[in-house]
């Protein structure tokens, strides 16, 4: 095993500046502090590079690429020095969270020179470097695939839904309202005394803040829980941006930024009904675009909302076939969730020289 060396970023990576991106679209990734903003037809970086947020909310955040970029000037570029490895030192920098660092603090910022002076350790050997980096990249590849294979589905299941129920939707189905098809829980908040970050009591969730892909991330808790979103219930944002969706993973308490769905006739047709309300939000989104409906969205709102009602026998035909594709895509999340906790628990470790990885010592050319 290698040793550890004590050194400043500035021994083993090289800062380098942004700029103004080009006016000219094309297929090359624009990098400011919160990722990826556009696409230009020009590169100031090629091959591995790692991109820093400079200033603001996103200062410190860290992402890598191994391609033509083009690095903004509200972000910083980083380049591998001698042999060290630039995987390992794009995970290492995560780890260090470099908006500890940031001068200023109602706008924080990072400089160059700021960043060639942290004190740092880290492995002598790039073999070390590379194995450490290895075992990280390999875990964000599977959660990667995991979050592709989920858009193949719900593109799928999307497609569906607007086949067999707006393309192909019969004259004589039922015209109704949203109340007459769907149960719907409009949120209520707590007291802000039973708030806690500690896991005691029910998850809390108030408003699209919360939302993520398909579940929203348990940050708050009551224990004084007033009104419910059941496991599978669809979750609707109703306050600005209203029509923000996601779906309950377990009995909740919805605070008054969110409304839970769940078909009135069978709770079990939860895909059916996370699909209607998708294509319903995303109709109710669009005139938000034009600035003419809904900042916030109430219950006399949802209850005016005209539905078409297709049969049963259509519903039950479309659950059988796109619910194995929701069901997918929930286990997915799952699995998503299941090593992202476990990256994140061993990015320290590593990091730290706490946790050790074997590797091959052959020379390097």
């Amino acid at each position: 095993m290698s040793e550890w060396q004590a050194c400043t970023l500035s021994d083993v990576l090289k800062f380098g500046n942004g700029k103004s991106r080009p006016k000219e679209y094309g297929t090359i990734p624009v990098y400011g502090g919160n990722g990826i903003l556009d696409y230009t037809n020009s590169s100031n970086y090629q091959d591995e590079t790692i991109v820093i947020g400079r200033v603001g909310a996103y200062c410190g955040a860290t992402y890598y690429e191994d391609k033509q970029i083009w690095v903004s000037d509200n972000a910083l570029s980083a380049k591998a020095l001698n042999r060290n490895d630039a995987k390992f030192l794009y995970y290492f920098l995560k780890n260090l969270d470099l908006n500890q660092f940031a001068q200023g603090s109602s706008h924080p910022l990072l400089t160059q020179t700021l960043l060639n002076s942290i004190e740092v350790v880290v492995p002598s050997s790039p073999l070390e470097q590379k194995a450490i980096a290895s075992v990280l990249s390999s875990l964000d590849d599977k959660i990667d695939l995991f979050h592709r294979q989920n858009k193949t589905l719900e593109a799928m299941a999307e497609t569906l839904f607007r086949q067999w129920f707006i393309e192909e939707a019969k004259e004589d189905w039922e015209q109704a309202t949203l109340k007459d098809e769907f149960s719907f829980t409009m949120g209520q908040s707590p007291s802000g005394s039973s708030f806690n970050e500690d896991s005691v009591g029910t998850p809390m969730f108030q408003g699209n803040a919360d939302f993520g892909f398909r579940f929203p991330k348990e940050r708050v808790y009551t224990t004084e829980p007033v009104r419910f979103a059941y496991p599978l219930d669809t979750l609707i944002s109703v306050r600005a941006p209203v029509g923000a969706q996601n779906m309950a993973k377990v009995e909740c308490c919805i605070g008054r930024g969110v409304a839970a769905f769940r078909h009135a006739k069978n709770p079990q047709w939860y895909t059916y009904t996370y699909y209607k309300l998708n294509q319903l939000m995303n109709q109710i989104k669009q005139f938000n675009d034009e600035g003419t409906v809904f900042g916030s969205i109430s219950k006399s709102d949802f209850e005016r909302l005209e539905v078409v009602i297709p049969p049963d026998e259509a519903i039950l035909a479309y659950e059988q076939t796109a619910k194995p594709l929701n069901d997918k895509i929930i286990a997915n999340v799952e699995q998503i969730q299941t090593l992202e906790n476990l990256r994140d628990t061993l990015l320290p470790k590593l990091m730290s020289g706490e946790v050790r990885v074997q590797y091959q010592t052959e020379e390097v050319a």
